[in-house]
């Protein structure tokens, strides 16, 4: 199975997708951001672009959510046989997905460069809410240099 079979069983089962900020087009954007730095980074860009899709699907609301990320990991399981990737690289990903909206750049899963490409290509598409990435709340020195090329405007930093 690919990538392709599991986004189609999540359109499928949510309604999240059609979202605005969190719906398809941010997970595209995360895929592109997540699947770049894995592969500058050594992490596992496999991991990374089911992530993309995963990471969001199962939020209920737009607005503070913070067991979604536990529940797409619990969706990731539920539709284990979508998934093509070890054992190890899917308990990776169900790590990936469960921690991605409290995980910060002192925790220790963020030196696996896999978790912090998954991460960090999340939170540098925080620019379509109308923030500006906190180089503060990134993991890898690659995406803290994308986050300088955003325009600087303090009063609206992820994190502050």
């Amino acid at each position: 199975m690919s990538v392709v079979a599991l986004f189609a069983k999540i359109i499928e089962d949510t309604d999240m997708w059609y979202s605005e900020f969190h719906g398809t087009s941010h997970w595209m954007r995360v895929r592109d951001n997540a699947m770049c730095l894995a592969s500058e980074t050594n992490g596992d860009a496999q991991v990374a672009e089911y992530f993309s899709v995963l990471h969001d699907c199962m939020r209920e609301n737009e607005g503070d959510d913070p067991e979604h990320g536990p529940r797409a990991a619990k969706y990731a399981e539920e539709h284990r046989s979508l998934i093509n990737l070890t054992n190890r690289q899917f308990l990776l990903l169900q790590r990936a997905c469960a921690g991605h909206t409290f995980a910060r750049p002192d925790d220790k899963a963020g030196i696996d460069p896999t978790l912090a490409a998954c991460w960090d290509g999340d939170r540098l598409d925080i620019g379509r809410v109308g923030l500006t990435p906190d180089p503060r709340y990134l993991f890898s020195d690659q995406a803290k240099r994308r986050a300088e090329y955003f325009p600087e405007n303090e009063s609206h930093r992820y994190g502050t």
